[in-house]
């Protein structure tokens, strides 16, 4: 039973750290997707030509839309930087959405594969209490493996905080490259 847990420790492992390889690969394209679009904007209103257009959804998307439904001539100020918010509110939420898997990642994998190394650990005593010390060699086998589920689980969570970090960074100067399109939008404007 203890060595099926022990296993099932491994296994949950080797999910998380697929999960956040996929999490990586899909927000790294996000990621590099928004910023291009940030940048088309700031570049249509500093050259003053038609904003591109966007799919829906879509960061772009959301700046051009509050651009084009609230940050205009006759809008007043008061009303222009609610417009602004609201779009940097679903923008923020676009760009952090799933970071929070990441992070408890980083949190469950160091405990998981101590949870892993244990069992196997209880595993490896009590195989020793039924025939005793008669095979070192089962006895260090059964350690060796109970310490790669350690190893795993602070392998992996090293891997993801190293990534949501970056990517912690990469909302940040995103969120500001929005703020910059719509306070440049809502001036342009006003």
């Amino acid at each position: 039973m203890m060595l099926f847990l022990h296993d099932a420790s491994l296994y949950l492992l080797y999910i998380a750290l697929g999960l956040a390889v996929f999490l990586a690969i899909e927000r790294t394209i996000f990621y590099t997707h928004a910023s291009g679009q940030i940048k088309s904007l700031l570049t249509a209103l500093k050259t003053k030509s038609p904003l591109p257009d966007f799919k829906e959804g879509d960061v772009g998307e959301v700046v051009a839309h509050a651009f084009a439904n609230g940050l205009h001539p006759t809008t007043s100020q008061k009303v222009a930087d609610d417009v602004a918010e609201q779009a940097f509110i679903r923008v923020q939420h676009q760009l952090n959405q799933h970071l929070w898997v990441l992070d408890t990642i980083v949190t469950a994998a160091p405990l998981l594969g101590l949870l892993g190394t244990i069992l196997g650990i209880f595993d490896t005593f009590t195989a020793l209490a039924k025939s005793g010390i008669s095979d070192p060699q089962g006895v260090s086998a059964g350690i060796g493996t109970a310490l790669l589920a350690t190893a795993i689980g602070i392998g992996t969570a090293l891997i993801c905080l190293i990534v949501y970090n970056a990517f912690l960074a990469k909302v940040e100067r995103l969120g500001d490259e929005t703020k910059l399109a719509l306070l440049q939008m809502s001036n342009q404007n006003n």
